[in-house]
């Protein structure tokens, strides 16, 4: 597989962000974004993909740790 070239590169973040601003808007229901879902997995290589899958899960809870704050778990029991 040949690097992307840059027009590549371009298409595949904005289908990547068309695709993540639909999940915002629709409250990450992934259905009612499926066909931006799929536009964006013919327009980017597949390891791209999964890293870019993967960042937004690592955003969505910083964001959340910021939000909320950190809570240690609970100790258990010893037995």
């Amino acid at each position: 597989m040949s690097a992307p070239s840059a027009q590549e590169r371009k298409a595949c973040w904005d289908a990547r962000d068309r695709y993540w601003q639909c999940l915002e808007d629709n409250k990450e229901e992934a259905a009612k974004c499926q066909q931006l879902r799929q536009g964006f997995e013919s327009l980017c290589p597949r390891q791209w993909i999964k890293y870019f899958d993967k960042r937004r899960d690592y955003l969505k809870f910083k964001e959340e740790m910021e939000a909320k704050g950190f809570e240690p778990a609970k100790p258990t029991e010893e037995r």
